[in-house]
């Protein structure tokens, strides 16, 4: 933090505390939009690309269905299709700044709107009588919806760009008691490309260099409205406060809405999925429900079929491949092409994981004289520069082609082509009681602790980020996983 503690008086009251993050930028709120610059300039870029994405989808339909030959009824239904297609995704809250840069909801309402596009289209041609070919539609809408989806992703990834330098950042507030906003700031701060910056924290009055247990003075919202005004923040962040509740926070929802403030309050609940998580009305309150995480049932009935049928189709496609990496590998050093190990899946049952052989094969005998240099993370040994690693292995572990022959892991029913990382039974006897959950599901050939830096991670965030994908799945994050991993294993990121 830069700069002191300040303290802010309200109508002659004692002050409550403010810590600024930074130099403040005093804005009178009347004086300023309500609405940060860079966020219109997103939106009409947003509206541009999915009207250019329509019209790409209305040509490639025009000349695939009917090459030159077009009547003057499929012009006017191609002129109008772009104009209704952005106004579909109007409807579906496509261009909410709430949404912008982060999240999925923003592709989410591009789905959203081709299904309900096609859906407005055949109920209009079934009232108005009117003859569209159904080629016409099946064609245009799908080639608008995946033009808009691409175009919106890399106007999103040129969002994070400037994110990351320092620009197109939401002015955050941070309210509540020292312990919990300060995890709060963490997580706000902790990915940039989310847009949040926090100018500022806002405590009760009696923490200021207090230690023990605290008697804090109530937080009022004449207070954090007079502090939002001096840091010209977008965005009031309430941290978990039993003291603002109820009329109290009503009342600060309704002063921040005059202003043009956004209000978000964090539930006090981490690592938990949006999908997780909704709100119900029950006797005039609006609770939160917390759904139990899918860990069996249909749901993984589908991801079971989905792996095998993946694993399957992958072998099948790369058997030129893995026959030659299996060549390679055996012509490269004395050895056996597969390395077999006993890894502990779900429930605690072992079995034998697969992996092209990467190493010498006197590796694990010379194991114990290189514990004392690991680069691992205290849990798991690994070394950046092994010298058990053979030429080759270096080459197919800067790739992961070792990992492949675990498609056949997937395809026996042992593993998953996501889930959190096959651990070594040595591994299992240090966990703690909250890790043993990692067991619930199968282990995967890739998995978040892949796509978030593999050998780079700590030992806590590695079991962190499984505890998330447990707690989290579904196939919508399998599938993103899976397209993650392709620029992972790109990149090499954490890969030795």
């Amino acid at each position: 933090m830069s700069g002191a503690e300040a303290p802010d008086a309200v109508d002659g009251r004692r002050p409550f505390w403010v810590v600024p993050h930074e130099v403040p930028a005093i804005v009178p709120r009347s004086s300023r939009s309500t609405e940060p610059r860079w966020v219109g300039v997103y939106r009409w870029a947003a509206v541009g690309g999915d009207f250019l994405a329509a019209m790409l989808g209305v040509f490639v339909a025009l000349l695939a269905r009917f090459g030159s030959g077009v009547g003057s009824g499929y012009l006017i239904v191609s002129a109008l299709l772009p104009l209704a297609w952005v106004a579909a995704v109007a409807l579906s809250k496509g261009y909410d700044p709430r949404y912008f840069g982060t999240g999925p909801d923003e592709f989410r309402s591009l789905l959203r709107s081709g299904v309900g596009l096609t859906a407005a289209v055949a109920m209009a041609s079934y009232v108005t009588k009117t003859e569209i070919a159904r080629g016409f539609v099946v064609l245009a809408i799908p080639v608008m919806c995946a033009a808009a989806l691409f175009l919106r992703y890399a106007l999103r990834k040129d969002l994070h760009r400037h994110r990351v330098r320092g620009r197109c950042m939401h002015r955050v507030l941070v309210v509540g008691h020292s312990g919990p906003a300060a995890t709060l700031c963490e997580h706000l701060e902790s990915r940039p490309t989310d847009g949040f910056r926090v100018v500022a924290t806002c405590r009760p009055r009696d923490e200021k260099d207090a230690e023990g247990p605290l008697q804090a003075d109530e937080l009022d919202e004449a207070d954090i409205v007079a502090a939002a005004d001096r840091h010209a923040v977008d965005v009031v962040a309430i941290s978990t406060d039993p003291e603002l509740v109820g009329h109290s926070l009503r009342r600060l929802s309704w002063a921040l809405e005059q202003r043009g403030i956004e209000l978000i309050v964090s539930p006090g609940i981490i690592e938990v999925a949006g999908p997780r998580i909704s709100v119900r009305p029950v006797a005039g309150l609006s609770l939160l429900h917390l759904e139990r995480p899918s860990v069996s049932g249909g749901p993984h009935l589908i991801k079971a079929v989905f792996d095998r049928v993946v694993a399957l189709g992958m072998i099948i496609l790369l058997a030129p491949l893995l026959i030659g990496l299996a060549l390679a590998v055996r012509l490269s050093s004395p050895g056996p092409v597969l390395f077999r190990q006993q890894r502990v899946g779900r429930a605690g049952a072992e079995f034998t994981m697969l992996k092209f052989r990467s190493m010498y094969s006197d590796a694990e005998q010379r194991l114990g004289d290189l514990y004392a240099l690991s680069d691992g993370n205290g849990v798991i040994f690994k070394m950046r520069d092994d010298p058990r690693m053979t030429p080759l292995g270096r080459w197919i572990r800067r790739f992961s082609l070792d990992e492949l022959p675990q498609l056949f892991n997937v395809v026996r029913g042992e593993m998953s082509m996501v889930g959190p990382r096959p651990p070594l039974s040595e591994e299992v006897a240090l966990y703690a009681a909250d890790d043993s959950r990692r067991m619930l599901v199968k282990p995967g050939i890739t998995g978040l602790w892949q796509v978030s830096g593999r050998s780079d991670l700590s030992w806590d965030e590695s079991v962190r980020l499984d505890l998330r994908y447990v707690d989290n799945w579904s196939m919508t994050l399998d599938l993103l996983v899976l397209w993650k991993t392709v620029r992972a294993v790109i990149y090499g990121a954490g890969a030795y």
